[in-house]
């Protein structure tokens, strides 16, 4: 954070960035600057215009306070544009509702404009920014970023059971900002890994509810990938609301990824752009989880990879054909059941930042896993049983995994709730939710 701000009150942020949003403290926010003027969206007026008489196209009768909110503009702002559509013949004012705000219907006219926008771009919703604006933010963000601590990686992988290499490379990959590639056989914990780190990353992030390039316009912000950061305060009027606050996203992906979702994704249907789970991660994790179970070859996809993770960019492609740049920077993080040297060859696991092996959990391991979880589940066990639990596993040639204490605890509740008895970890029950996990033999 620059340090020539004032500790309090509102700043503007210095920047040597042509295409940075103008920034702002906002108590101990450093935020986007709400614009008073069309020229200061950093959009062309026709931009902001046509989106106004797509909003007024859902509405039979609609006031400024109303358009606003749905713009996420400043009511100064909004007028201005609504002046415009007015001018243009596509809007006209019906009568006053108080200081500064009217009532507004869309015209014939503008009901056959928008008709026509709405076949070149469905989108309809928040004022969008543009390409260049949400570049800059994003580097100013990435440089401006905390730094990941030790003991933030400790508090994220406190619940795991893992060895002290294991969580120091974990730790160096979401701290570096490099890939991490887990690998090792099912149920050790690489998803869980993945999932945990996420809450190693510190700060939060702005990002655009859309981005306008050209007469196209991308989605971006996402309830399902993102969590929102709600900012109150009598000075949030003055924060750009085009843009919202969100925690560090952690975005997951299995087998259904395919090249193609790695590119803007575009619905006929809806005319319109959504972005792809890897940007819709920018700034948090992007875990590809069971990698090379998915329907390309994993080569296919590690190849994918390379150029954002050596430079920090990628490029997507617009139904036009024109490509687009864009700043990337996530932890990548990869979980396979397979050996590296089956999903992929030499010239990409050297691209890869760090990897790591999950085999089977120690005895005294399995101990501490099974001991914790039953804890967690406010049910206790004696020490013997597990030592003859791990007799078992030896006696039917089984290695253990790390989620099979979980699974057993599980079922041995689903036991003792149909047998309508108090939950207890005994040998009988522990017995049973052992046939019904791994078969009777």
């Amino acid at each position: 954070m620059p340090k020539t701000l004032a500790s309090g009150g509102a700043a503007d942020v210095p920047s040597k960035d042509p295409h940075l949003p103008p920034l702002h403290r906002v108590g101990n926010l450093i935020a986007p600057k709400a614009p008073q003027e069309i020229a200061a969206t950093g959009l062309e007026a026709h931009v902001l215009a046509d989106l106004m008489v797509k909003w007024g196209f859902t509405e039979t009768r609609f006031n400024t306070e109303w358009v606003a909110g749905k713009l996420r503009l400043s009511p100064a702002l909004t007028r201005q544009i609504l002046e415009r559509v007015c001018v243009d013949g596509t809007m006209e004012q019906l009568w006053q509702t108080g200081e500064g705000g009217h009532h507004y219907r869309i015209t014939a006219e503008g009901r056959q404009q928008a008709s026509r926008l709405l076949e070149i771009s469905g989108y309809i919703g928040p004022a969008p920014v543009s390409l260049e604006a949400y570049a800059a933010m994003l580097r100013w963000q990435f440089a401006n970023t905390p730094a990941v601590r030790p003991e933030r990686v400790a508090a994220a992988l406190s619940g795991l059971v893992l060895s002290p290499n294991a969580a120091q490379l974990a730790g160096l990959a979401v701290s570096s900002g490099r890939s991490l590639f887990l690998f090792g056989p099912p149920g050790n914990g690489k998803s869980s890994i993945g999932r945990k780190l996420h809450a190693a990353l510190p700060g939060d992030y702005w990002i655009p509810y859309a981005i306008s390039v050209g007469n196209d316009v991308i989605r971006l912000f996402d309830d399902q990938a993102h969590q929102r950061v709600e900012i109150g305060g009598e000075q949030s009027e003055t924060i750009d609301h085009r843009w919202v606050r969100i925690r560090r996203p952690l975005v997951v992906v299995g087998g259904e990824l395919t090249l193609e979702s790695l590119d803007l994704i575009y619905s006929p249907s809806l005319h319109q752009y959504e972005a792809p789970p890897h940007l819709k991660a920018n700034g948090g994790v992007f875990l590809v989880d069971d990698f090379g179970r998915e329907r390309v070859s994993p080569d296919q996809l590690l190849n994918r990879f390379i150029t954002p993770m050596e430079y920090q960019i990628d490029y997507f492609t617009l139904r036009t054909g024109q490509k687009i740049q864009l700043p990337l920077r996530h932890v990548l993080i990869i979980a396979t059941n397979l050996s590296p040297d089956m999903v992929t060859d030499p010239a990409f696991l050297r691209r890869l930042g760090y990897r790591v092996y999950l085999g089977p959990p120690t005895p005294e391991q399995y101990t501490e896993i099974f001991q914790a979880y039953a804890k967690r589940r406010g049910v206790a066990i004696a020490p013997e049983l597990i030592t003859q639990l791990l007799e078992r596993y030896r006696a039917q040639d089984r290695q253990p995994r790390s989620c099979e204490p979980r699974d057993l605890v599980e079922r041995a509740r689903d036991i003792c709730r149909f047998q309508g008895t108090s939950f207890e970890l005994t040998p009988e029950v522990l017995d049973l939710a052992w046939i019904g996990y791994f078969g009777d033999q």
